[in-house]
């Protein structure tokens, strides 16, 4: 951490943690961003919401050389102290009152899902990143990409489960045929996601995935290369796209949780055998994704690309609305890639958000 003091700098808080699943995630994202926020242009308070729900209002401390998780939590230690109710929210909401933006670096569901986006608006704070509806829908993979084939993309075929009583037929068994992969519609960093090879163990893979969210998606495998593509949307409006990042699991794994944040990093790389139109069509259909779903700020497309014979074809896999932002995540190293280092990305996104609430919406924009 490094900057000069300026009484005229920006007042940021960086909102984390929450009940998620995904709470040590999000923990590990507002670290690397407290950690790469400019001193020089912002004041920030790191404000913690407990797995309990509480909110913890800390402090920024430079005597941290590096920021890491045991940093931010000590930056917002609870004193243990239970406070019930609307009590817990009031602390943070007081200290919204004194910030000129928040930095919501929640990930997964009460924070990702437009629950915190709908708070921030109701007291009129601005903030980074996608409005409500575009964290509603694009939290739910069935919205999504409802959404997103009606607008003509390619998405997985699937069977959506609602309920106990809903049953993959042997129809849709015939249609989808295996490998299949098992998935809570309202969850991130693949929790509680199943690869399923036999139809005999799809009843576990659904309780598994019921754990998570009381809505599954039972999806077709796509075969093909995994490339995720980062949208970043501009102060004056423009959007832009990073290289495709690839994602190559050795044996032909599933990227999962334990890969995505414990497994080795050659799992990430950029390929330098893509045909630069194929390249120029992920781009512009993430862009696109990024129109329909009436997204603000930032979006990680995720696609597979299939080869049919010799037409190459993208299928989007999932969208992420906040994607994770640790040292391991995939959104920063593609815009660094780009030639946007993490620091300026993020004071990019910061006046992005600043420019956008000037302009009159912090909603911004609706689903089309």
């Amino acid at each position: 951490m490094s900057g000069s003091e300026n009484t005229a700098r920006t007042r940021i808080a960086v909102l984390f943690g929450g009940p998620s699943a995904e709470h040590d995630v999000s923990c590990a994202s507002a670290a690397s961003i407290v950690q790469h926020l400019d001193r020089a242009r912002f004041e920030v308070t790191p404000i913690r919401v407990t797995r309990e729900g509480a909110w913890v209002v800390g402090k920024d401390d430079p005597s941290f050389a590096v920021v890491d998780v045991p940093a931010v939590l000590s930056m917002t230690a609870h004193d243990g102290v239970s406070s019930r109710g609307a009590d817990r929210l009031m602390v943070g909401i007081e200290a919204l009152n004194q910030v000129d933006v928040a930095f919501p670096a929640f990930h997964g569901r009460y924070g990702e899902d437009g629950m915190v986006q709908a708070l921030l608006e109701l007291v009129g704070v601005p903030y980074v990143g996608n409005g409500v509806a575009a964290s509603v829908v694009g939290m739910d993979k069935e919205w999504t990409k409802t959404l997103l084939r009606e607008a003509g993309l390619s998405v997985a075929d699937g069977v959506v489960l609602n309920n106990d009583e809903d049953r993959v037929s042997e129809a849709d068994r015939a249609r989808l045929g295996l490998p299949v992969f098992v998935k809570p519609a309202r969850e991130g960093s693949s929790i509680g996601v199943t690869r399923v090879d036999d139809w005999a163990q799809l009843d576990q893979a659904i309780a598994t995935a019921r754990r998570s969210d009381g809505k599954v998606l039972v999806e077709a495998a796509v075969r093909g290369r995994e490339l995720d593509i980062a949208v970043l949307q501009h102060p004056d409006g423009t959007i832009s796209c990073g290289p495709p990042l690839e994602i190559r699991i050795e044996g032909g794994g599933m990227f999962d949780f334990e890969a995505k944040y414990h497994g080795p990093d050659g799992a990430l790389r950029f390929p330098d055998d893509l045909d630069p139109q194929v390249v120029a069509l992920l781009q512009a259909q993430a862009c696109q994704v990024f129109e329909i779903l009436g997204c603000t700020g930032l979006l990680r497309v995720d696609f597979f690309l299939r080869e049919d014979g010799d037409t190459v074809r993208p299928v989007v896999n999932e969208v992420n609305t906040f994607p994770g932002f640790s040292a391991r995540s995939q959104f920063p190293r593609i815009l660094q890639a780009a030639g946007l280092e993490f620091p300026d990305l993020l004071t990019v996104m910061v006046d992005t958000a600043l420019a956008t609430t000037r302009a009159g919406s912090p909603e911004q924009s609706q689903p089309s």
